[in-house]
């Protein structure tokens, strides 16, 4: 199989802070690679490298073959897209945000016609062309932004944690939109995610990243059938829970862990299921929360542990729920052991094994 793009001993620092250390990564052609690891590791770096618009402090970067100079990329920066997780659209309608990037290189309008109809049928928004892109939903913008590069025919498609403000709903479409791009068009893809399960279905391959480095690579059977130290350090050892799932009128399931304990999920078959919640994605509160959270359990702190500028708190509401705050947070609530707190998290926050 072809190699797309390549990072051979990439490293890259800002100030006296290291954010990639010696980084080895081959990219290839029609695959869709994961990068997975915790918010910090390095995830997002690696995209912005790929996408030619951050350059190594050290190291090398080949796309198609080719060692690239950072400050004569720009018609290499022309055959990746990359897609942020808070996307940003133009004020104007769906059809001139996907067409933008055409008119620019001075495509007939005839041909960007059929570019942008076929790009917006694959991210399933036919008949979106005249809506105003900027009232549309996040799962709709981030399609928009993925069709927008597909019209370009790019090499590489860059997607930084896609689904993370998505809704349940939204999120299984954006995965299948993905997919479907992958296997339509050929795309090779490169989508950073903490998602679990999202890791689990649509790559070829994934890439752990813990603090800067790449620790083990292979298929998503590879990494999880073992379950490494290096995928357990971050991922499914605190809040994971093993429990019966029962489906719900709303599309979610109820996952029954024990000690009256039920957490929303949306996890659409009834069993025995095993869930992760990312500490990361859980909200602490001295007092209950009005939000659009489904689960809120109410607990005792039975644990704290500080860890550089963040703080771990472990809180017992029948089942121990490790969450991470900042330890301004954490002096500002004046939190201390055996105190009451809420937590909550939303139903998109939990993933399953």
């Amino acid at each position: 199989m072809n190699i797309v793009a390549e990072l051979k001993n990439v490293t890259k620092t800002y100030g006296d802070k290291t954010v990639l250390d010696n980084v080895n990564l081959q990219l290839q052609e029609g695959e869709i690679l994961a990068l997975l690891g915790p918010n910090g590791s390095g995830k997002t770096t690696i995209l912005r490298i790929l996408a030619f618009v951050e350059s190594p402090t050290r190291g090398e970067v080949e796309f198609q073959g080719e060692a690239i100079n950072f400050k004569k990329a720009d018609k290499t920066r022309l055959k990746s897209t990359l897609v942020f997780q808070r996307t940003v659209l133009f004020s104007t309608s769906v059809y001139n945000n996907v067409a933008y990037g055409l008119k620019i290189r001075k495509v007939p309008k005839a041909v960007r016609d059929e570019e942008v109809k076929n790009a917006l049928q694959i991210v399933k928004l036919e008949g979106f062309e005249k809506r105003p892109a900027r009232k549309l939903s996040g799962g709709e913008q981030q399609r928009v932004a993925i069709a927008r590069g597909l019209v370009l025919k790019t090499k590489l498609l860059l997607l930084d944690e896609p689904t993370a403000n998505l809704d349940p709903k939204n999120a299984a479409i954006l995965e299948e939109v993905i997919a479907t791009v992958n296997s339509q068009m050929h795309t090779t893809i490169v989508m950073a995610t903490h998602n679990m399960f999202q890791a689990k279905i649509l790559p070829h391959r994934i890439a752990l990243i813990n603090e800067g480095r790449i620790t083990e690579i292979g298929a998503p059977k590879e990494i999880f059938g073992k379950l490494s130290k290096n995928l357990a350090s971050f991922a499914a050892v605190d809040n994971t829970f093993r429990g019966d799932a029962k489906k719900t009128d709303s599309g979610t399931s109820l996952v029954d862990v024990g000690n009256k304990i039920n957490i929303e999920a949306p996890i659409k078959d009834d069993g025995e299921t095993t869930i992760f919640i990312s500490p990361e994605d859980i909200i602490l509160s001295k007092n209950k929360l009005v939000s659009s959270a489904r689960n809120v359990f109410k607990g005792k702190i039975s644990a704290i542990a500080e860890s550089g500028s963040l703080v771990k708190i472990t809180v017992d509401v029948g089942k121990p729920f490790l969450v991470q705050i900042t330890k301004r947070s954490f002096v500002e609530m004046e939190l201390n052991l055996g105190a009451e707190v809420f937590i909550a998290f939303k139903a998109s926050s939990v993933q399953f094994l």
